[in-house]
Protein backbone atom coordinates (compact mmCIF):
# COMPACT_ATOMS: atom_id res chain seq x y z
CA UNK A 1 0.00 0.00 0.00
CA UNK A 2 1.49 3.41 -0.99
CA UNK A 3 1.57 6.36 1.39
CA UNK A 4 -1.38 8.19 -0.26
CA UNK A 5 -3.63 5.11 -0.08
CA UNK A 6 -2.69 4.51 3.58
CA UNK A 7 -3.53 8.09 4.57
CA UNK A 8 -6.87 7.93 2.75
CA UNK A 9 -7.80 4.69 4.44
CA UNK A 10 -6.79 5.99 7.88
CA UNK A 11 -8.71 9.25 7.41
CA UNK A 12 -11.81 7.40 6.30
CA UNK A 13 -11.63 5.14 9.34
CA UNK A 14 -11.30 8.08 11.72
CA UNK A 15 -14.25 9.86 10.14
CA UNK A 16 -16.38 6.74 10.20
CA UNK A 17 -15.75 5.98 13.89
CA UNK A 18 -17.81 8.88 15.31
CA UNK A 19 -20.57 8.17 12.80
CA UNK A 20 -20.70 4.56 13.93
CA UNK A 21 -20.82 5.62 17.57
CA UNK A 22 -23.61 8.05 16.86
CA UNK A 23 -25.54 5.34 15.06
CA UNK A 24 -25.55 3.01 18.09
CA UNK A 25 -29.00 2.83 19.71
CA UNK A 26 -29.42 4.34 23.14
CA UNK A 27 -30.22 2.08 26.11
CA UNK A 28 -33.95 1.59 26.53
CA UNK A 29 -35.59 3.81 29.13
CA UNK A 30 -38.40 2.18 31.11
CA UNK A 31 -41.34 3.88 32.82
CA UNK A 32 -42.43 2.80 36.28
CA UNK A 33 -45.85 3.87 37.51
CA UNK A 34 -46.21 4.44 41.27
CA UNK A 35 -49.76 4.27 42.65
CA UNK A 36 -50.24 5.17 46.29
CA UNK A 37 -53.38 5.88 48.31
CA UNK A 38 -51.52 8.40 50.46
CA UNK A 39 -49.31 11.36 49.57
CA UNK A 40 -46.27 9.24 48.73
CA UNK A 41 -44.22 6.32 49.98
CA UNK A 42 -41.94 7.39 52.82
CA UNK A 43 -38.61 8.82 51.71
CA UNK A 44 -36.79 5.89 53.34
CA UNK A 45 -38.89 3.33 51.46
CA UNK A 46 -38.66 5.08 48.10
CA UNK A 47 -34.92 5.71 48.47
CA UNK A 48 -34.35 2.02 49.20
CA UNK A 49 -36.42 1.07 46.14
CA UNK A 50 -34.58 3.44 43.80
CA UNK A 51 -31.14 2.60 45.15
CA UNK A 52 -31.63 -1.12 44.67
CA UNK A 53 -32.87 -0.55 41.12
CA UNK A 54 -29.80 1.60 40.44
CA UNK A 55 -27.56 -1.17 41.78
CA UNK A 56 -29.22 -3.46 39.25
CA UNK A 57 -28.55 -1.04 36.38
CA UNK A 58 -31.85 0.87 36.29
CA UNK A 59 -30.96 4.46 37.16
CA UNK A 60 -33.67 7.05 37.77
CA UNK A 61 -33.51 9.75 35.10
CA UNK A 62 -31.36 7.63 32.77
CA UNK A 63 -32.63 4.13 32.06
CA UNK A 64 -35.66 4.58 34.28
CA UNK A 65 -38.37 7.20 34.73
CA UNK A 66 -41.05 7.31 37.45
CA UNK A 67 -44.65 8.42 37.02
CA UNK A 68 -46.26 8.87 40.46
CA UNK A 69 -49.92 9.24 41.35
CA UNK A 70 -51.41 9.48 44.85
CA UNK A 71 -54.96 9.69 46.18
CA UNK A 72 -54.23 11.92 49.21
CA UNK A 73 -55.96 9.44 51.52
CA UNK A 74 -59.13 9.27 49.36
CA UNK A 75 -59.26 5.69 48.11
CA UNK A 76 -62.18 6.41 45.79
CA UNK A 77 -59.74 8.31 43.54
CA UNK A 78 -57.53 5.28 42.95
CA UNK A 79 -59.37 3.74 39.93
CA UNK A 80 -59.03 6.94 37.87
CA UNK A 81 -55.37 7.32 38.85
CA UNK A 82 -54.64 3.71 37.92
CA UNK A 83 -56.32 4.17 34.54
CA UNK A 84 -54.23 7.29 33.98
CA UNK A 85 -50.98 5.37 34.56
CA UNK A 86 -52.12 2.60 32.21
CA UNK A 87 -52.81 5.21 29.50
CA UNK A 88 -49.21 6.42 29.92
CA UNK A 89 -48.11 2.91 28.92
CA UNK A 90 -45.88 2.33 31.93
CA UNK A 91 -43.80 -0.84 31.86
CA UNK A 92 -44.57 -1.82 35.46
CA UNK A 93 -47.13 -0.58 37.97
CA UNK A 94 -45.88 -0.45 41.58
CA UNK A 95 -48.76 -0.22 44.06
CA UNK A 96 -48.93 0.35 47.81
CA UNK A 97 -51.62 -1.44 49.82
CA UNK A 98 -54.61 -3.55 48.85
CA UNK A 99 -56.88 -0.74 47.62
CA UNK A 100 -54.31 0.65 45.18
CA UNK A 101 -53.49 -2.86 44.01
CA UNK A 102 -57.13 -3.71 43.37
CA UNK A 103 -57.57 -0.48 41.41
CA UNK A 104 -54.53 -1.31 39.28
CA UNK A 105 -55.70 -4.88 38.73
CA UNK A 106 -59.11 -3.62 37.58
CA UNK A 107 -57.42 -1.16 35.22
CA UNK A 108 -55.22 -3.64 33.35
CA UNK A 109 -54.71 -7.33 32.75
CA UNK A 110 -51.52 -6.83 30.73
CA UNK A 111 -49.28 -4.32 32.53
CA UNK A 112 -47.24 -6.14 35.21
CA UNK A 113 -48.19 -5.08 38.75
CA UNK A 114 -45.80 -5.26 41.72
CA UNK A 115 -47.46 -4.50 45.05
CA UNK A 116 -46.06 -3.66 48.46
CA UNK A 117 -47.81 -3.96 51.79
CA UNK A 118 -50.90 -6.06 51.04
CA UNK A 119 -51.51 -7.92 54.30
CA UNK A 120 -53.62 -10.78 52.90
CA UNK A 121 -53.29 -10.90 49.09
CA UNK A 122 -55.01 -14.27 48.71
CA UNK A 123 -57.98 -13.41 50.95
CA UNK A 124 -58.27 -10.05 49.18
CA UNK A 125 -58.61 -11.83 45.82
CA UNK A 126 -55.50 -10.18 44.42
CA UNK A 127 -53.51 -13.36 43.74
CA UNK A 128 -54.40 -17.03 43.40
CA UNK A 129 -51.77 -18.20 45.88
CA UNK A 130 -48.55 -17.03 47.50
CA UNK A 131 -46.45 -19.57 45.58
CA UNK A 132 -48.06 -19.01 42.17
CA UNK A 133 -49.78 -15.60 42.03
CA UNK A 134 -51.14 -16.02 38.50
CA UNK A 135 -52.25 -13.24 36.17
CA UNK A 136 -50.23 -10.03 35.92
CA UNK A 137 -49.75 -9.43 39.66
CA UNK A 138 -47.04 -10.30 42.18
CA UNK A 139 -45.73 -8.46 45.18
CA UNK A 140 -44.43 -8.25 48.73
CA UNK A 141 -46.79 -8.78 51.66
CA UNK A 142 -46.24 -7.11 55.04
CA UNK A 143 -48.20 -9.90 56.79
CA UNK A 144 -50.10 -7.32 58.83
CA UNK A 145 -52.72 -9.86 59.91
CA UNK A 146 -50.03 -11.98 61.59
CA UNK A 147 -48.74 -9.04 63.64
CA UNK A 148 -51.95 -7.87 65.28
CA UNK A 149 -51.68 -10.18 68.29
CA UNK A 150 -48.09 -9.13 68.86
CA UNK A 151 -49.12 -5.47 68.73
CA UNK A 152 -51.76 -6.01 71.42
CA UNK A 153 -49.18 -7.71 73.60
CA UNK A 154 -46.83 -4.77 73.15
CA UNK A 155 -49.46 -2.21 74.09
CA UNK A 156 -50.31 -4.33 77.15
CA UNK A 157 -46.78 -3.74 78.42
CA UNK A 158 -47.93 -0.14 78.82
CA UNK A 159 -51.71 -0.21 79.40
CA UNK A 160 -53.25 -1.76 82.55
CA UNK A 161 -54.74 -5.25 82.35
CA UNK A 162 -58.43 -5.36 81.52
CA UNK A 163 -58.25 -2.09 79.61
CA UNK A 164 -60.59 -0.97 76.87
CA UNK A 165 -58.48 -0.67 73.71
CA UNK A 166 -59.61 1.49 70.80
CA UNK A 167 -59.04 0.23 67.25
CA UNK A 168 -59.37 2.56 64.27
CA UNK A 169 -59.29 1.58 60.61
CA UNK A 170 -61.26 0.71 57.51
CA UNK A 171 -62.66 -2.74 58.26
CA UNK A 172 -64.30 -3.55 54.91
CA UNK A 173 -61.59 -5.50 53.09
CA UNK A 174 -61.13 -9.29 53.38
CA UNK A 175 -57.62 -8.76 54.70
CA UNK A 176 -58.90 -6.42 57.39
CA UNK A 177 -61.61 -8.90 58.37
CA UNK A 178 -58.96 -11.57 58.95
CA UNK A 179 -56.84 -9.10 60.93
CA UNK A 180 -59.79 -8.20 63.17
CA UNK A 181 -60.46 -11.88 63.82
CA UNK A 182 -56.87 -12.33 64.97
CA UNK A 183 -57.14 -9.23 67.18
CA UNK A 184 -60.37 -10.53 68.75
CA UNK A 185 -58.74 -13.84 69.60
CA UNK A 186 -55.74 -12.20 71.26
CA UNK A 187 -57.94 -9.69 73.09
CA UNK A 188 -59.86 -12.55 74.71
CA UNK A 189 -56.61 -14.13 75.84
CA UNK A 190 -55.43 -10.84 77.36
CA UNK A 191 -58.80 -9.96 78.93
CA UNK A 192 -59.13 -6.83 76.81
CA UNK A 193 -62.24 -5.10 75.55
CA UNK A 194 -61.95 -3.75 72.00
CA UNK A 195 -63.80 -0.66 70.84
CA UNK A 196 -63.71 -0.23 67.04
CA UNK A 197 -64.35 2.93 65.09
CA UNK A 198 -64.40 3.12 61.29
CA UNK A 199 -62.19 5.63 59.47
CA UNK A 200 -62.64 5.47 55.69
CA UNK A 201 -61.64 9.00 54.66
CA UNK A 202 -59.55 11.65 56.44
CA UNK A 203 -62.68 13.60 57.41
CA UNK A 204 -63.79 10.65 59.58
CA UNK A 205 -60.83 10.95 61.97
CA UNK A 206 -62.01 13.66 64.37
CA UNK A 207 -65.46 12.14 64.86
CA UNK A 208 -64.00 8.65 65.43
CA UNK A 209 -61.58 9.94 68.05
CA UNK A 210 -64.29 11.97 69.80
CA UNK A 211 -66.37 8.79 70.12
CA UNK A 212 -63.41 6.80 71.45
CA UNK A 213 -62.83 9.50 74.05
CA UNK A 214 -66.42 9.15 75.27
CA UNK A 215 -65.93 5.38 75.33
CA UNK A 216 -63.09 5.88 77.85
CA UNK A 217 -60.51 3.75 76.11
CA UNK A 218 -57.07 3.44 77.70
CA UNK A 219 -54.92 2.77 74.63
CA UNK A 220 -55.16 2.96 70.84
CA UNK A 221 -54.29 0.61 67.98
CA UNK A 222 -54.10 2.18 64.51
CA UNK A 223 -54.57 0.12 61.34
CA UNK A 224 -52.51 1.26 58.32
CA UNK A 225 -55.40 2.54 56.21
CA UNK A 226 -54.88 5.30 53.63
CA UNK A 227 -56.86 7.94 55.52
CA UNK A 228 -55.00 7.34 58.79
CA UNK A 229 -51.55 7.17 57.20
CA UNK A 230 -52.28 10.33 55.21
CA UNK A 231 -53.13 12.19 58.43
CA UNK A 232 -50.50 10.62 60.69
CA UNK A 233 -49.72 13.94 62.35
CA UNK A 234 -53.39 14.52 63.21
CA UNK A 235 -53.79 10.96 64.54
CA UNK A 236 -50.71 11.35 66.74
CA UNK A 237 -51.89 14.74 68.02
CA UNK A 238 -55.32 13.43 68.99
CA UNK A 239 -53.86 10.34 70.67
CA UNK A 240 -51.56 12.56 72.71
CA UNK A 241 -54.34 14.99 73.64
CA UNK A 242 -56.40 12.07 74.93
CA UNK A 243 -53.33 10.66 76.69
CA UNK A 244 -53.61 7.26 75.01
CA UNK A 245 -50.59 5.01 74.56
CA UNK A 246 -50.75 4.14 70.87
CA UNK A 247 -49.33 1.63 68.42
CA UNK A 248 -49.40 1.26 64.62
CA UNK A 249 -47.99 -1.10 62.02
CA UNK A 250 -45.82 1.45 60.20
CA UNK A 251 -42.65 3.20 61.33
CA UNK A 252 -43.81 6.48 59.81
CA UNK A 253 -46.66 6.75 62.30
CA UNK A 254 -44.28 6.39 65.25
CA UNK A 255 -42.09 9.03 63.65
CA UNK A 256 -45.18 11.24 63.39
CA UNK A 257 -45.76 10.96 67.14
CA UNK A 258 -47.51 7.71 68.02
CA UNK A 259 -45.92 5.90 70.95
CA UNK A 260 -44.88 2.74 69.10
CA UNK A 261 -44.93 0.91 65.82
CA UNK A 262 -44.31 -2.73 65.03
CA UNK A 263 -44.29 -4.19 61.57
CA UNK A 264 -42.35 -5.38 58.56
CA UNK A 265 -39.33 -3.35 57.52
CA UNK A 266 -40.60 -1.40 54.50
CA UNK A 267 -37.12 -0.44 53.23
CA UNK A 268 -36.25 -4.15 53.18
CA UNK A 269 -39.49 -4.99 51.34
CA UNK A 270 -38.81 -2.14 48.91
CA UNK A 271 -35.38 -3.49 48.03
CA UNK A 272 -36.78 -6.94 47.38
CA UNK A 273 -39.60 -5.44 45.33
CA UNK A 274 -37.00 -3.60 43.24
CA UNK A 275 -35.34 -6.94 42.48
CA UNK A 276 -38.65 -8.28 41.20
CA UNK A 277 -39.21 -5.16 39.07
CA UNK A 278 -35.77 -5.65 37.50
CA UNK A 279 -36.63 -9.27 36.71
CA UNK A 280 -39.95 -8.22 35.16
CA UNK A 281 -38.21 -5.62 32.99
CA UNK A 282 -35.95 -8.40 31.75
CA UNK A 283 -38.96 -10.48 30.74
CA UNK A 284 -40.02 -12.44 33.84
CA UNK A 285 -43.73 -13.20 34.15
CA UNK A 286 -45.31 -11.87 37.39
CA UNK A 287 -47.50 -14.97 37.52
CA UNK A 288 -44.39 -17.07 38.15
CA UNK A 289 -42.82 -14.88 40.85
CA UNK A 290 -43.85 -16.08 44.35
CA UNK A 291 -45.12 -13.45 46.77
CA UNK A 292 -42.26 -11.99 48.83
CA UNK A 293 -42.77 -12.43 52.57
CA UNK A 294 -41.03 -10.23 55.16
CA UNK A 295 -37.98 -11.47 57.02
CA UNK A 296 -37.20 -8.28 58.93
CA UNK A 297 -39.54 -6.69 61.48
CA UNK A 298 -39.06 -3.42 63.34
CA UNK A 299 -40.14 -2.20 66.77
CA UNK A 300 -39.93 1.60 67.01
CA UNK A 301 -40.53 3.47 70.28
CA UNK A 302 -41.01 7.23 70.47
CA UNK A 303 -39.56 8.31 73.84
CA UNK A 304 -40.62 11.92 73.25
CA UNK A 305 -44.23 10.76 73.18
CA UNK A 306 -43.68 8.54 76.23
CA UNK A 307 -42.32 11.53 78.15
CA UNK A 308 -45.28 13.70 77.09
CA UNK A 309 -47.64 10.97 78.33
CA UNK A 310 -45.74 10.60 81.60
CA UNK A 311 -44.96 6.96 80.82
CA UNK A 312 -41.92 4.95 81.74
CA UNK A 313 -41.13 2.37 79.08
CA UNK A 314 -40.00 -0.93 80.64
CA UNK A 315 -36.25 -1.47 80.09
CA UNK A 316 -36.97 -4.93 78.65
CA UNK A 317 -39.12 -3.31 75.94
CA UNK A 318 -36.51 -0.66 75.15
CA UNK A 319 -33.89 -3.36 74.73
CA UNK A 320 -36.05 -5.06 72.11
CA UNK A 321 -36.54 -1.87 70.10
CA UNK A 322 -34.89 -1.53 66.69
CA UNK A 323 -35.16 2.27 66.89
CA UNK A 324 -35.76 4.64 69.78
CA UNK A 325 -36.84 8.19 68.88
CA UNK A 326 -35.52 10.63 71.50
Amino acid sequence: MDRRTFIGTLTGSLLAAPLAAEAQPEAQAYRIGILNPTMAPSATTLDAFRKRLADLGYVDGQTLHFESRNADGHSERLPALAADLVRLRVDVLVTFGSQATKAAKDATTTVPIMFLGVASPVEAGIVASLAQPGGNVTGATDQGHDLSGKMLQLIMDIAPKGSRIGVVGDFRSPGSIRTQQDIDQMARQLSLTLVRREVRIPDDIDAAFATLSRDRIKALMVNPTPALVQRSDRVAKLALENRWPSIAYTRGMAEAGLLMSYGASWPDLAQRAAEYVARILKGANPADLPIVQPTKFELVINLKTAKALGLTIPPSLLQRADQVIE
